[in-house]
């Protein structure tokens, strides 16, 4: 190796060939020490900004390949100086056309000669389009290192792929117009709850409102682990997903308190976790806010409860048949949960400084009842729960919901991001979705406030009112809808009072889990799980 430093950059020269680069250590120790570090610390999917890099180790590398075109698939170990450490999936190829790429170079290199540049394979339409035909050509039980899997209902051939919106932890590529194929840049020694749990939804449940699976990409590692690195799906058209769908409908129903000259006040309350059918909402409510948001509210509790029905409904699998809660999982629980509750109340008591108003004086009312919310945590009594624990979403809100016409597709199973991704495979009471859903809908309506507030001529405390009423009644319709069709599947989510034991429970676990994250990112924001603990604390 040769090193020559211009102005402006430094040029490295090999005389290795591109195909066996990767058996130079002194290539791989300058790529990873000069080069990687500064590069991967801008991009949008690196999770480790909050924390200080110390060094990357190249865990291991392998060849993505097709008839003499030779890529690499990478897996960085990243490690942190608070001693901890992240493995992330970078596809790298050589390119030698000084137009390509510029956004998205690694490293400027010479290799034989030929001057070029190491950059992100995904950006190279040869390379998106030898993962797609190394999908589609695959064969069943593949038993190489490198393993790709087709399901049967994939057949086409490649006409096209794009990259497909904004970067976000994972990098997407549309193909065909019609098919997504999710590189997952975070990665772990196993497979990826995504790829297991769509695979089993779509071809052993046939569950139709979720993107069908249609392949994917792993690589088994030197451990023997199997770590899934893409997942290949339909793509569903959609009008957007179901956060931006409810805003707007919110905006409306806010709207209209002025318009119906409605008198907050007077309107009629309903009692939390109250099955109600549509039948049993006031006619003044559904006056407020309209019959269509109602009947939405029903179509995503049908949608909800067949996705649990489906991943509750299996007896060979053993991830996914179902079990009973004992003391293992409450053991799990309780000390996951002391633990993020403790690192809750110092954030809490580090940041009442940025609080105001009702923010403040909720946040001093959860630091005075931490003593009886410990408690709650601590009073999960295993022995008295009859119904099943099963694999769940684990990160279930409107976001991760697409709308289609009048019906919903749920997708993106990774599970909760800052679990470890053993804790996303734990099976968890389904009702711990239907929480992390509810506590969607009170984001969505008080989102709605904060976005519009201007535009509303009553004051925020009596939006907020309205709020909470409305909040209700949507538990109230989703839970019947739910309910009665998750029982008449004989799936067992436990009697009355054990559904709101742990709905009240998993709305309090979801509440403090963001509460963490409003403090630290957009304090305003405070106000929404502040609010939703205190709903629980005191019903």
């Amino acid at each position: 190796m040769t090193k020559k430093t211009t102005k402006n950059k430094t040029q490295y020269n090999f005389n290795d060939a591109w195909e066996d680069l990767l058996e130079n250590k002194n290539f791989v120790k300058a790529f990873l020490s000069d080069v990687l570090e500064d590069y991967i610390i801008k991009k949008r999917w690196y999770g480790g900004k909050a924390s200080k890099l110390k060094y990357i180790e190249l865990s291991e590398y392998f060849r993505i390949q097709q008839h003499g075109e030779v890529y690499y698939g990478l897996i960085l170990e990243v490690n942190f100086v608070e001693a901890f450490y992240q493995h992330y999936f970078l596809p790298i190829a050589f390119v030698s056309d000084e137009s390509f790429a510029k956004e998205d170079r690694i490293l400027p290199i010479s290799i034989k000669n030929q001057e070029g540049f190491i950059i992100d394979a995904i950006n190279l339409e040869a390379f998106r389009k030898l993962v797609f035909e190394r999908i589609h050509t695959a064969v069943p039980n593949d038993q190489t290192r490198v393993q790709y899997h087709k399901s049967l209902q994939f057949n086409d051939e490649y006409q096209s792929s794009s990259f497909m919106g904004l970067e976000q932890s994972n990098t997407s590529i549309v193909y065909n117009e019609r098919y997504v194929l999710k590189f997952f840049r975070r990665i772990y020694a196993n497979k990826n709850p995504d790829y297991e749990m769509s695979r089993f939804l779509s071809e052993k449940k046939q569950y139709k409102n979720t993107p069908a699976y249609l392949g994917s990409l792993s690589i088994v590692d030197f451990d023997k682990e199997n770590i899934t690195i893409g997942l290949m799906q339909e793509m569903v058209p959609n009008q957007g997903d179901a956060w931006d769908y409810m805003l707007k409908e919110l905006h409306k129903v806010f709207l209209n308190l002025e318009a119906k000259n409605i008198n907050i006040p007077q309107l009629p309350e309903t009692e939390l976790f109250e099955r109600l059918s549509i039948r049993d909402v006031s006619p003044r409510i559904i006056d407020w806010v309209g019959l269509n948001l109602f009947l939405k509210v029903q179509k995503l509790a049908e949608r909800t409860a067949e996705m649990h029905i489906a991943l509750g409904s299996e007896f060979e699998e053993t991830a996914f048949t179902p079990t009973h809660f004992n003391g293992d999982y409450t053991v799990w629980l309780k000390n996951r949960l002391l633990y993020q509750f403790q690192n809750r109340l110092n954030t809490v008591e580090n940041n009442l400084h940025k609080l105001e108003g009702l923010s403040l004086e909720l946040a001093n009312e959860f630091l005075d009842n931490k003593n009886s919310i410990r408690k709650r945590l601590v009073n999960f009594d295993w022995t008295k729960l009859k119904g099943e624990r099963i694999r769940v979403h684990g990160d279930y809100h409107l976001g991760q919901i697409l709308v289609k016409d009048d019906d919903f597709y749920i997708l993106d199973f990774e599970g909760e991001p800052e679990s470890t991704i053993r804790d996303r495979k734990v099976k968890q009471p389904p009702l711990k979705d239907v929480a992390g859903l509810f506590r969607s809908f009170h984001y969505a309506i008080y989102a709605t406030i904060f976005n519009h507030k201007e535009e509303y001529k009553h004051n925020q405390e009596e939006l907020f009112e309205a709020g909470e009423i409305l909040y209700t009644y949507f538990i109230g319709v989703f839970l019947k809808t739910y309910i009665t069709k998750i029982q008449a599947a004989n799936l067992n989510i436990g009697y009355s009072q054990e559904r709101i034991f742990l709905l009240k429970y998993s709305l309090l676990e979801k509440a403090i889990y963001e509460l963490g994250y409003e403090l630290n990112s957009r304090p305003l924001w405070a106000v929404i799980p502040l609010k939703g603990i205190t709903n629980i604390i005191n019903h």
